[in-house]
């Protein structure tokens, strides 16, 4: 158990603020994660052009960028409160249950997709068929999901930290595997397709991707549906202010523009590589795209590094996911701790892991689940930055003593029923009830406000707002300070030995493109598979050990920062 202080019930000491460099590798190693490997295949197969792929996820990426940026990171700096911390304070203790257990439930869902997907890996080790059906169909494939759930939720029990510091070494080395395993593929892609010799131009590549990975079959599915959904993918996260739990370390609002990290190498890039990636395994195992699980995918293009890519990626994924759903359980109960949450919520999420239909169907559970949080993040956003500019008061029902603000619970249980509505009878596609969702929960939520009691002054309204505007002196007090920890960091940084395994691990990645490269030029082979692996070894020993040796005197410099401000105070 970790015995880290994770602040669930209230703001986190400035001593606790993470370094940008910790959302970056957050970021991008969540976002480069397994399911990048099923997304990326199911595009292919959802019969959408090219042309619909690079335009429309570049445009629901950068919208997803902008919500995260704009509208999560802010209200999560300014608060330093977990979503569920904050949601208490807004709609009451009695609001909070129902919400946790349902956002607990759809956290540990899709934790337990990402764990599936790591052990659609680990089961070509032991000769186990692919699991692309509702149920398991070999047990070793149950026990090998309940193992990687072991690992996964050991990992989510030791704390944000922990989970930045995995995530931070393992990104880089990911973001590479899609790509050198798109390069792998595309030997035997251009071979099937007809005019194309070798990709000289874009034009060349277009024409390729055109007729043998993104095939135009569908009338229905197009650029705005590719693009909606690449904004809907994480909106539980950034619409529904999910990320405030992660984003309430960040020293500054701005690092939530670090998701760009995520959404355009992840959701963009990699979700591009991972649909070669599955459009040439299908053409040189002679299947269909639909019959391949991730971990077959990775496998065929990249050998024993797909194994590891495909583990690796379902961790850190399902590692903050699971920590998110924790949270959520941890906050039903006072009593109940962060670490024990977590460990039964893994137990959970584990079991359901062994059912491979969780990242079957992917890409409609996301959007659902985006949208079953959207109401509440529009009610969040209200009611931090609307009430004060239309004469309301935040925080009312706290200060009216109510356990349940009804005002929320009605908007979130209408808007549901109206999504329900919308969809079911065709009126608009899943992906684009976002926005008539987020303006009707948001115009719905102040007039009910209004009239339950959000028009009145309350005398502890004042109070509290003393109270946070000194928390924020405070901690824009020890930001200022922080810079003398920066330039000792630098001298650490120096180091000879540290400068060395840096510039090894660096030399490492840039082996793995080279091994890509070739690999294209003059095809696929077990010898380069081996070399792939070899120089991937050595990458994560050597990252391993830099970073190791640069934190370590970094967490001390925040200890005596701690001890300073503690002394003054």
């Amino acid at each position: 158990m970790s015995t880290s202080d994770e602040f669930e019930t209230k703001p986190i000491s400035p001593g606790k603020l993470q370094p940008a460099r910790a959302f970056a590798g957050s970021y991008a190693g969540e976002h480069v994660a397994g399911t990048e490997f099923v997304i990326g295949a199911l595009f292919v197969s959802w019969g959408v052009g090219a042309g619909d792929i690079l335009i429309g996820l570049l445009l629901g990426n950068l919208m997803a960028v902008l919500t995260w940026g704009l509208l999560t990171a802010p209200i999560a700096t300014d608060t330093r409160l977990t979503l569920y911390a904050y949601l208490e304070k807004i709609a009451g203790k009695g609001t909070i249950k129902i919400y946790s257990v349902v956002n607990g439930i759809l956290f540990s869902v899709l934790a337990g997709a990402m764990i599936t997907v790591s052990a659609s890996a680990v089961r070509i080790l032991l000769d186990i068929p692919p699991q692309v059906e509702w149920f398991p169909s070999d047990f070793r494939f149950v026990l090998v999901a309940l193992f990687v759930g072991a690992v996964v939720v050991f990992m989510a029990v030791k704390g944000f930290e922990k989970l930045a510091a995995f995530a931070e070494v393992c990104a880089p080395w990911m973001i590479l595997m899609f790509i050198v395993g798109a390069l792998f593929m595309l030997p035997a892609l251009i071979a099937s397709t007809p005019g194309i010799s070798s990709i000289s131009s874009f034009s060349d590549f277009f024409t390729m991707a055109n007729e043998s990975i993104w095939v135009k079959t569908s009338s229905e599915v197009g650029l705005w549906h590719v693009a909606a959904f690449a904004w809907v993918a994480n909106l539980a996260m950034h619409g529904g202010m999910g990320d405030m739990t992660l984003l309430r370390f960040a020293r500054y609002p701005k690092y939530g523009f670090f998701s760009a990290l995520g959404m355009f190498i992840g959701h963009y890039l990699a979700w591009i590589c991972a649909g070669i990636m599955g459009a040439g395994a299908a053409i040189i195992i002679h299947t269909s795209i639909t019959n391949l699980d991730p971990g077959a995918v990775a496998y065929q293009a990249l050998g024993t590094c797909g194994i590891i890519a495909v583990i690796i990626a379902g961790w850190t994924t399902s590692n903050p996911t699971i920590y998110r759903a924790g949270l959520a359980f941890s906050s039903l109960n006072p009593k109940w701790s962060r670490e024990k949450s977590t460990v039964v919520v893994g137990i959970v999420t584990t079991i359901i892991a062994c059912f491979p239909f969780v990242f079957s169907q992917l890409l409609g559970f996301v959007g659902i689940m985006g949208l079953m949080m959207a109401p509440i993040g529009a009610v969040i956003v209200a009611e931090h930055w609307l009430f004060d500019k239309i004469g309301l008061t935040r925080y009312w029902s706290k200060y009216k003593g109510n356990t349940t603000n009804y005002a929320a619970v009605i908007t979130w249980i209408s808007a549901l029923l109206l999504s329900y509505i919308l969809e079911s009878t065709g009126s608009l596609h899943l992906f684009f009830l976002l926005i008539p969702i987020w303006i009707y929960s948001t115009v719905i939520y102040c007039i009910l406000a209004a009239l339950l009691g959000a028009k009145e002054r309350y005398p502890e309204s004042e109070i509290e707002e003393q109270d946070e505007l000194k928390r924020k002196t405070l901690e824009k007090t020890y930001l200022q300070e922080i810079q003398a920890k920066s330039a000792f960091e630098e001298k650490v940084k120096s180091a000879l030995a540290v400068k060395i395994a840096s510039i090894v691990a660096v030399m490492s990645l840039f082996s793995c493109l080279v091994i890509g490269v070739y690999a294209y030029a003059e095809g696929s082979s077990p010898t380069l598979h081996n070399a792939l692996f070899v120089v991937t070894m050595l990458y994560f020993v050597c990252a391993t050990y830099a970073y190791i040796a640069r934190s370590k005197p970094a967490d001390a410099a925040v200890d005596d920062s701690n001890n300073v401000n503690t002394a003054k105070q």
